[in-house]
């Protein structure tokens, strides 16, 4: 793959951060999620990252400018000369073209954006049916891939917790809030025919090697 940054869209549950750590392996990319390095520019204290912070602080959003501010910095670093994904980000539109423009002025070329598509009742079941153990931080699902015992961990025996915003209702707010705010985006990049769809219902052992090897070609 020639340096180039890629973009991973895909509804919670879709496996989107997976794929994006498998690529990030095999093509020794950076994943950016935009929450860590929020997260992180906090920490340190930078400009932006104290600007974020009085934000978060007052309870308030933090506001495009500074997180664009805040990526801008990050795919600017050396790491990120021979490409990057972004995982979560764009969101929207105006970042979108804020992508774009960073991008152009970086002498990086057009993103190339995978776009990982699973149906919605498959969504349901992966998010309603996960349990984390209480000791060693393991997922199961019950649906997919069930503990032995029911309730168990396999491996220690600490006790399966399914996390709280993991239940009906709020997934299917969560999943109506991604679509109305990332369908737009995604007609955006398929009109500018930057957009590869990915088949995210199968395993995802199936899905990374059939994403390396176009992505080796693209």
């Amino acid at each position: 793959m020639k340096p180039r940054a890629l973009i991973f869209l895909g509804a919670p549950g879709a496996g989107k951060g997976t794929q994006a750590r498998e690529v990030s392996k095999e093509f020794s990319i950076p994943q950016i999620s935009t929450g860590d390095i929020l997260r992180e520019a906090v920490k340190k204290g930078t400009a932006l990252g104290l600007a974020a912070k009085a934000k978060m602080e007052a309870g308030q959003l933090v506001p495009d400018e500074i997180v664009c501010g805040i990526v801008d910095e990050r795919i600017s670093e050396p790491d990120c000369a021979a490409g990057f994904i972004l995982d979560g980000f764009p969101r929207t539109i105006p970042q979108a073209q804020f992508v774009d423009r960073a991008l152009e002025a970086k002498g990086k070329g057009s993103p190339l954006v995978i776009n990982i598509a699973v149906d919605q009742d498959l969504l349901m079941k992966r998010l309603t049916g996960r349990r984390t153990c209480s000791v060693c931080g393991e997922i199961y699902n019950i649906h997919f891939g069930p503990p032995k015992q029911e309730g168990v961990c396999d491996k220690d025996g600490g006790k399966l917790l399914q996390r709280a915003d993991d239940n009906e209702s709020t997934i299917r707010q969560r999943l109506v809030a991604y679509e109305i705010q990332t369908s737009p985006l995604i007609e955006y990049y398929r009109k500018k025919n930057l957009l590869h769809d990915v088949n995210g219902s199968r395993d995802p052992e199936p899905i990374a090697k059939e994403l390396i090897q176009f992505l080796k070609g693209a």
